[in-house]
């Protein structure tokens, strides 16, 4: 049987079950509800966006929105099964993301994961005052990151479940003839029509 390369999003959904599982930071996250995801960042450069987590949720868990004086939805999605709705796109731009140390890739995993809503309601952790995503300190926003990592990796998690950070792009597509992954296209904002 052919090699059909190393599965991304399944080794990356893996190891969020184990973080999840393990910090209490985030007992609220189920990811049954997080499809992870790939896209490929258009410049191979180690600066510029590493991942980001998509809500499929407006402020508070809301299905609708104003914007620009009209009311908007979200495009809904679901898996296979069409029974299991997908409330955060969680997505990694390879190569880029693999290209870094594991402890930043690790960081990078964990900040993402701490912008899903302490509610689990498909709406973004949201921090009080003006910069309501990072706190009003993005540098400590990392370091609260960082701190989690540590405790995560204290607990001495199965390597099995992070090997794969500990290599970059080029090398793991060698071993594993190529890197495969869900991609998903950005979800559409769908206006509602007026009621009559």
């Amino acid at each position: 049987m052919a090699n059909r390369g190393f599965d991304f999003s399944w080794a990356m959904e893996q190891l969020c079950r184990d973080i999840v599982g393990r910090l209490d930071e985030f007992s609220h996250v189920r990811m049954d509800q997080v499809a992870v995801t790939f896209a490929q960042a258009r410049r191979r450069v180690p600066y510029g966006l590493q991942a980001k987590l998509t809500p499929m949720r407006f402020e508070g868990g809301s299905l609708t929105t104003s914007r620009y004086g009209r009311e908007w939805t979200v495009q809904r999605l679901y898996d296979h099964s069409g029974e299991n709705e997908y409330l955060y796109i969680l997505t990694f731009y390879l190569p880029r993301f693999l290209d870094h140390d594991f402890r930043e890739k690790m960081i990078t995993i964990v900040h993402e994961l701490h912008h899903i809503s302490p509610h689990f309601d498909g709406d973004i952790r949201r921090h009080s005052g003006r910069y309501h995503v990072h706190s009003h300190s993005q540098k400590e926003y990392d370091a609260m990151c960082a701190r989690l990592v540590d405790q995560y990796l204290k607990q001495k998690p199965p390597a099995a479940q992070h090997k794969f950070l500990k290599t970059d792009f080029r090398k793991l597509a060698k071993q594993h003839g190529g890197v495969v992954g869900i991609r998903l296209p950005v979800p559409k904002l769908i206006p509602l029509r007026e009621s009559a």
